[in-house]
């Protein structure tokens, strides 16, 4: 992939017909045996898993860009840095399972690739790394959010929601750091 994906368009390609499959999800969610009991092709899925891993690598680099910016004062550097690790085992659970499917994973870019695509050079000040981490945080939440309705398993369903709410954690933490309200509306995320 020559280009950072957003979490828009992997909300977009999950829901519009091509969704994980109950291997990958079997895989993602440390299920082996259940992976290898479901059958079908799955190159639709390893590419569907190697936009995931283009995101989370992009959100690895985002905290370390975050992290060595400067602009972060303890706690919230420390919590940048739990975030980052969040990150890094979703991506190294992705890697896993596109390399059990057979795949290549997709490789990631260098941090400079990635501070010119989040444009980190208008990052001025704490409150504008966290509203970046707070913008992708959102969009993991709904990225993963957008791919529940897709499984007609509800056990399937429970490994997607349970990403979900990993990043919406994420992201709630870091609406609370920069002073922001709750939403005040019910159903905010997922839209």
């Amino acid at each position: 992939m020559d280009t950072i994906v957003s979490r828009r368009a992997f909300v977009t390609r999950s829901t519009t017909g091509i969704a994980l499959s109950a291997a990958a999800i079997g895989l993602l969610g440390g299920n082996a045996r259940f992976a290898a009991a479901q059958s079908g092709d799955m190159s639709k899925d390893v590419s569907i898993l190697n936009v995931a891993l283009g995101l989370e690598h992009e959100a690895i680099n985002a905290y370390q860009l975050g992290a060595q910016s400067g602009l972060l004062q303890k706690p919230v550097l420390d919590v940048a840095v739990l975030f980052q690790s969040h990150h890094k085992a979703h991506r190294d659970a992705l890697v896993a399972t596109i390399q059990k499917m057979g795949g290549k994973p997709v490789a990631e870019k260098s941090l400079n690739d990635y501070a010119s695509a989040l444009k980190a050079d208008t990052l001025k000040s704490q409150a504008d790394v966290l509203t970046l981490a707070a913008r992708l945080e959102l969009g993991a939440t709904n990225a993963y959010l957008g791919v529940i309705p897709a499984f007609a398993d509800q056990n399937l369903a429970q490994i997607a929601g349970r990403l979900a709410a990993d990043e919406t954690a994420h992201w709630t933490q870091l609406n609370a750091a920069l002073g922001r309200s709750f939403p005040a509306n019910a159903l905010s995320f997922g839209a």
